[in-house]
């Protein structure tokens, strides 16, 4: 891959199974059953349910975000936090691995703007990124009340499929730039992310799945392994 070195370059990011060796979301609705926020035979139904749709590229993510952050509502923000607190320190540190640092150290040490644009919600993915390094967060935004906790509501157009473009244009016109003034990579492991795959300078597969794989392969986009899998 060439860059134009006239031109801003951007690492753009998805998270789970990207960045990370899992889908956050899912685990942050399995971390709730454990800790007793959730009935584990119902919310473990309809969360297996919606993330079968997410993989299918069927998701509704305006009923998943209702689903998902219902638990969170109920509880507060004291007790959310404290307990996304735990989730990190239980799920998610363990989960993150060297070779993905080193890969947003590498564009952040090559003076590259870094990015994490994922379709999961910004109360699971905010300490994450922060955890990660990555200043730079795109992600679903969540509708707030006006004592500023969460409704259950998406804010904004959600960073999912055509959703991720709309946004990273959104992003870019903000500081009036187009795609045609970035040089961009962007690194996804997901067909849901093909949209954003299409719109880049260089799109890398990363521990694609199988259909993601065979896309790349189709069209000569580079197939990056980052984790050993499983």
């Amino acid at each position: 891959m060439t860059s134009d070195p006239r031109r801003l370059r951007l690492a753009l990011f998805d998270l789970d199974h990207t960045l990370l060796p899992l889908d956050s979301d899912y685990e942050w609705g399995a971390f709730t059953i454990r800790i007793g926020w959730n009935d584990p035979v119902e919310f473990a139904r309809r969360n297996d349910e919606f993330y079968a749709h997410y993989q299918a590229g069927t998701l509704n993510v305006h009923d998943y975000v209702r689903f998902a952050t219902e638990a969170v509502r109920q509880r507060g923000p004291e007790a959310a936090a404290a307990a996304h607190q735990q989730f990190m320190r239980e799920v998610i540190t363990p989960a993150i691995q060297p070779q993905a640092l080193d890969l947003i150290r590498g564009h952040q040490a090559a003076g590259d703007e870094v990015l994490i644009v994922t379709a999961t919600n910004e109360f699971v993915t905010a300490p994450i990124a922060r955890a990660l390094g990555v200043p730079q967060l795109l992600a679903v935004q969540l509708a707030r009340d006006a004592n500023g906790w969460y409704t259950g509501q998406i804010d904004g157009t959600p960073t999912m499929r055509e959703g991720k473009v709309t946004r990273m244009e959104q992003w870019l016109a903000e500081r009036q730039l187009g795609w045609a003034d970035v040089d961009s990579t962007f690194y996804s492991d997901s067909m849901n992310d093909v949209p954003l795959l299409e719109k880049v300078n260089h799109p890398v597969a990363t521990n694609p799945d199988p259909r993601l794989r065979a896309l790349a392969m189709e069209r000569g986009w580079r197939v990056l392994d980052l984790f050993t899998p499983s």
